[in-house]
């Protein structure tokens, strides 16, 4: 499919230079494990005085999702436009070993395959920006291969501080123990305020015609909870201790450099002409305010775990900042959403599917549809959402049904009182589930063996005592 891009890219050539001039440069901020709750706007504790402005200056959607709340496949998902399942990513990259196509995890009770990395045969929305004259630079976290599968296979022109770690081992120097891509950093030099500096820098110094994608992948505020040391200071002055502490001061840091790529392009002279897009990979792994789940500990398909910051702000569509969005998006939405920012006309690309999010930015409604969620690590693994509605599918045929605008801490499982409801999504789970899986994925030939306890779990959960269980499970 690689090959149709370049062509039509060749075909495209003679319109770059007529509609270059009107089209917007894009900056997108993705922010690793920043939980939803995690910001000032939300939570008082956290001083994030550029993000919050950020978001009263652009559109704010309350209720964005993740199609895998993990590392690898939340990164796949992002820039194909699409679930990271079908992209053949159920769980994070573990190894470096470019030999192998697919991992395995003896834990995951579904037995299932996951990709090392992201073939180059996938789309990019990098690469359909390189079609419309874009000159795409990458800054910081990969996490998606090794070298020969670096950003600069996958439609970017350049990169600044990758490396194929998932994490650094120190947020000051050294920040990797093998292929740091910052040698020469002075000691003292802290690795998001890093990043953000080649964002920054980027910016100043462009000088093309053309306009650019500037991708900013933190590798904050991933583990390990290693703070900027005078902002550690601040928080702990403030009563915060420990690793929470440490965290606080990680995303203050961020903040920082949110503020700085923001004063650069005013001081550019861009910034009437430049999208900014804010969000995070997954929930976070501490508190996550009333949200149920997060990170770790199984939970992640809940609120907590797989619902994140997401921010559009587009200065050539002043009628909708400001405002804030509850209807339910997912990431997968970025990819047609800058196709048709970049190009003037809505993605027709056949393998995404995410939604544009531009008629979003004109006033209109997207239509009503299913938005799915798969992980593949433990029991709790697939979700789907539509509407206020949201169903969590467990492999040991355990079902919760929430409604999301009357309980956004999941307490109260409904699948006894709305059982029509709950098997109607339950199908459409599962057929999208049968229909997205890769089937190379699938090590053993048991992969209906969940559906068919799931459906034995619902009608076993008709008795009142059996909807007790599923309360206490669904707070557990």
């Amino acid at each position: 499919m690689k090959n149709l891009i370049t062509v039509s890219a060749l075909l495209l050539g003679s319109q770059v230079t007529a509609f270059s001039q009107e089209q917007p440069n894009i900056v997108m901020l993705f922010v690793d494990d920043l939980g939803w709750a995690d910001l000032g706007y939300n939570n008082p504790v956290f001083d994030t005085p550029n993000i919050n402005k950020l978001k009263s200056d652009g559109l704010y959607f309350s209720r964005a999702y993740v199609a895998s709340a993990t590392s690898s496949p939340s990164r796949a998902s992002l820039l194909t436009g699409k679930e990271s399942l079908r992209c053949g990513f159920v769980r994070h990259i573990y190894g470096k070993d470019t030999s192998l196509e697919f991992e395995t995890f003896d834990k995951d009770p579904g037995k299932m395959k996951s990709r090392a990395y992201l073939p180059l045969e996938e789309i990019t929305y990098a690469e359909r920006l390189k079609e419309f004259g874009y000159y795409n630079m990458f800054v910081g976290k990969w996490h998606l291969g090794t070298e020969p599968y670096f950003p600069t296979k996958q439609g970017f022109d350049a990169m600044y501080g990758t490396c194929e770690h998932g994490h650094p081992n120190n947020y000051y120097q050294p920040f990797f123990k093998t292929n740091n891509p910052f040698p020469k950093a002075r000691k003292n030099t802290y690795l998001t305020n890093l990043i953000g500096d080649g964002a920054v820098d980027f910016i100043n110094k462009y000088d093309k015609k053309t306009p650019f994608l500037l991708n900013v992948w933190y590798y904050g505020v991933h583990g390990p909870q290693i703070g900027r040391k005078d902002l550690v200071a601040k928080y702990e002055k403030k009563g915060l201790t420990g690793k929470y502490a440490q965290y606080a001061a990680m995303i203050e840091a961020l903040d920082e450099t949110v503020g700085e790529i923001r004063s650069s392009l005013e001081k550019k002279g861009i910034a009437d002409n430049t999208v900014i897009i804010f969000s995070s990979d997954q929930g976070g792994a501490f508190k996550n305010g009333h949200l149920r789940g997060g990170k770790i500990g199984g939970d992640a398909l809940a609120e907590g775990g797989s619902r994140v910051p997401f921010i559009i702000y587009d200065p050539t569509h002043k009628k909708m900042m400001g405002k804030t969005i509850t209807q339910p998006v997912e990431t997968i939405d970025v990819y047609p959403t800058l196709v048709e920012l970049a190009s003037g006309k809505p993605c027709k690309d056949k393998q995404v599917v995410g939604k544009s999010l531009v008629p979003v930015l004109k006033g209109k409604k997207l239509k009503d549809r299913d938005l799915f969620m798969f992980r593949s690590y433990e029991d709790q693994n697939a979700a789907i959402i539509n509407g206020e509605w949201k169903l969590i599918k467990y492999r040991s045929g355990k079902v919760q049904l929430y409604n999301i605008s009357n309980d956004e801490s999941e307490t109260t499982n409904l699948i006894n009182v709305y059982p029509e409801r709950t098997k109607d999504m339950l199908e459409r789970l599962n057929k999208w589930i049968e229909e997205a899986t890769p089937k190379e994925l699938l090590l053993y030939k048991n992969r209906h063996k969940a559906q068919r306890k799931a459906k034995f779990y619902i009608n076993k959960c008709r008795s009142a005592s059996c909807m007790q269980s599923g309360l206490k499970q669904a707070s557990a």
